[in-house]
């Protein structure tokens, strides 16, 4: 609630500064969409949960994870289940992902094609999202185990098409294109017993994004508008290894090679995107 706030008033204060001599500047009859823009950007951002998300072991060591942590009884370990959401309690107790509010400046070019209203054009952009996810294991000692990762920057680039019918003043695309993100990671459990040793904690990501929206000139040089990007990003590579620790040789993470490696069965960060933005023409 709180960004959609900040999204309204940003909107409304962009119309209330447009100076009536503005209206005399605007474009009769030409094209409001060609040339080179500046945006600012404001949304709500979430993680897209999977109601299959959890963690998966590795618990002889051979690189693959499909095994089970068994007890010395053939017991699985895990047999408590997973959440998507940062564990409460050792039990399986467990906070969902909560969406948060994000910024972006965009550098753009759009361009008619030919004499219709059909538009292309090409943007960069730098975002600080606040987009965090977290999921959590819940062994029978009992004790939790939840892996978390945020987006600090992203860095992408972007093709946009769309049409802008009647006067002109209003434009509706698609957009998608790729870039990279930094990605924090972290891990953190209830287990005493045991010794956990993380892999890096950032690192940048390789992805892509999709969305569309829509664009509306209020005068000749500002307009606002409404974006929804959905985007997606590689992260398969942050594991954590188990170690004895002070826990006996009959501890499951230890039973079968002494070790076990775990990491997030889900190996793509996605997260939805609703934005509005104030754009400048020149």
């Amino acid at each position: 609630m709180k960004s959609m706030h900040k999204i309204t008033l940003a909107c409304g204060a962009a119309a209330l500064v447009l100076p009536a001599a503005g209206q005399a500047q605007e474009r009769d009859g030409d094209r409001y969409f060609d040339g080179v823009y500046i945006s600012g950007v404001i949304g709500t951002e979430s993680a897209a949960d999977g109601k299959e998300d959890g963690l998966v072991f590795d618990t002889d060591r051979d690189g693959t994870f499909n095994d089970t942590v068994l007890t010395g009884a053939e017991a699985d370990a895990f047999s408590p289940g997973f959440c998507a959401g940062d564990a409460l309690s050792p039990e399986r107790s467990c906070r969902g992902n909560r969406a948060g509010e994000g910024y972006a400046v965009r550098v753009g070019y759009d361009r008619h094609l030919g004499s219709g209203p059909i538009v292309a054009g090409i943007l960069v952009e730098g975002a600080k999202p606040s987009v965090e996810e977290f999921t959590s294991g819940f062994s029978t000692t009992p004790a939790s185990y939840t892996f978390g990762r945020e987006l600090d920057w992203t860095v992408t680039g972007r093709a946009r098409i769309g049409i802008a019918p009647g006067e002109g003043r209003a434009l509706l695309y698609a957009t998608g294109g790729a870039g990279f993100a930094r990605i924090e990671r972290s891990f953190a459990t209830s287990n005493g017993a045991n010794a956990f040793t993380p892999s890096d904690a950032n690192d940048w990501k390789f992805g892509w994004q999709a969305g569309g929206g829509a664009e509306v000139m209020l005068t000749r040089n500002i307009g606002l508008g409404l974006e929804y990007l959905y985007s997606r990003y590689n992260d398969g590579d942050y594991t954590v290894a188990v170690g004895p620790g002070t826990a006996p040789e009959t501890n499951p993470f230890l039973l079968e090679s002494g070790g076990t490696d775990i990491r997030l069965s889900n190996d793509k960060f996605d997260f939805h995107a609703l934005r509005a933005s104030v754009n400048l023409r020149f």
